[in-house]
């Protein structure tokens, strides 16, 4: 391997040992605390325009295994890990970690501590960082700090949204007809018409993963995905049953565009709505909250959040390095979970409107499944006004 540099914003700098592509990145670095799926940390879009730092010091012994990506491509910045295995072991793996991560031409680095850099990103809070590879010792100079510190997360929901109109195998015929004509480019394959019975949610996708439609599928709804673009109008214009808000990347308040649209379909007050991470904070923000930075975000498998309404606590697959700020909540929201770790909001349920929302995630992959009671919850709503 040849030699790496991660060069971060304060100027400090690990040396380790190249991974991936050679070549020079740019983004926001944090942390991950998952000790399993990295395979889905990788294809997550909520991870756009991040290097993504794993504490669990061994990454890759399973290698790459196409039928867990999240997405259909790596949407990482950048890659760093303390150890990658090269000789993985599974019966399903298809390839090493490291040749994925050249495929999909993403910079790496490996060898670090990371036990120091994520200390590091904790005391002082997540910052921009630079891998650099294949070339000579780099020099710290001021106007190459002054290059990583000006780095922006932009044009995140946008670039990993769908660009058209999808609809499961199942869904309305009405609905097909619905998608093309009413989303960019839309192009849609035959489905058969189910029974009326049968739930027909729109995911409306700001970059969501796959297995938030999966776990809406295995409930026996039909699942129209629709492009971040997308008006309050046209989704109407489904006759949608239900409507989810996906996860996604990025600072939630740079889409007021999208807000404003979730905000009509608010005031129509009659569609159920289902938001999670990215969904859930742009739910908040149509209804008057808001939100703010976390100093080093929540990413990981192990986040521990209380129901507020019966006091269980529960393990959670987060990813997100936005809240909202609980004392924004409006007279008609309820604080329904909260992070046992720093008390910030990881829940909202509406009174005055068939909506809740949470911040962490349900659907998993990877992570803990003890949530994913909530998609029963939301197809019970969305079954109780349908009849």
């Amino acid at each position: 391997m040849s030699k790496a540099y991660l060069i971060l914003a304060d100027g400090t700098v690990f040396k380790g040992s190249s991974i991936g592509a050679t070549g020079t990145t740019i983004g926001e670095t944090v942390f991950t605390t998952g000790m399993t799926g990295y395979i889905e940390t990788l294809t997550d879009p909520s991870y756009f325009g991040q290097i993504v730092t794993q504490t669990f010091p061994l990454i890759g012994n399973y290698g790459i295994i196409p039928t867990d990506f999240e997405s259909k491509k790596c949407w990482v910045r950048g890659y760093i890990v303390r150890e990658l295995c090269d000789s993985p072991s599974n019966f399903r793996c298809d390839g090493t970690l490291d040749s994925f991560l050249k495929s999909q031409n993403i910079v790496g680095i490996c060898g670090i501590d990371t036990r120091a850099l994520t200390k590091r990103l904790r005391e002082s809070g997540v910052m921009n960082g630079m891998i650099v590879s294949g070339t000579e010792t780099p020099v710290v100079t001021d106007e190459l700090l002054e290059k990583i510190r000006k780095y922006k997360i932009e044009q995140a929901v946008e670039t990993v949204s769908c660009k058209e109109g999808e609809v499961s195998p199942c869904a309305p015929a009405s609905s097909q007809a619905a998608v093309a004509s009413s989303t960019p480019s839309a192009g849609v394959s035959p489905a058969t018409p189910p029974a009326s019975s049968i739930p027909h949610i729109v995911l409306w996708d700001f970059g969501a993963k796959a297995n938030i439609q999966r776990e809406l599928e295995k409930r026996g709804c039909t699942v129209t995905v629709v492009p971040c673009e997308t008006t309050a109008e046209q989704i109407l214009a489904l006759k949608p049953d239900g409507l989810m808000l996906s996860n996604g990347p990025g600072d939630p308040a740079d889409n007021t565009g999208i807000i404003q649209e979730i905000q009509k379909l608010c005031n129509f007050g009659k569609l159920p709505i289902f938001g999670i991470c990215l969904g859930h904070q742009m739910l908040a923000l149509a209804r008057g909250c808001k939100t703010s930075k976390l100093k080093y975000g929540h990413r990981g498998g192990n986040h521990p959040v209380k129901d507020t309404a019966t006091g269980r606590v529960y393990i959670t697959s987060q990813n997100h390095g936005y809240a909202v700020e609980t004392d924004t909540l409006p007279a008609f929201a309820t604080l329904s979970f909260y992070n046992v770790n720093d008390n910030t909001c990881e829940g909202i349920s509406y009174k005055d409107i068939p909506a809740f929302s949470v911040q962490f995630h349900p659907e998993a992959c990877g992570g803990p499944h003890d949530t994913n009671f909530l998609f029963d919850e939301f197809v019970e709503m969305i079954k109780r006004r349908i009849n």
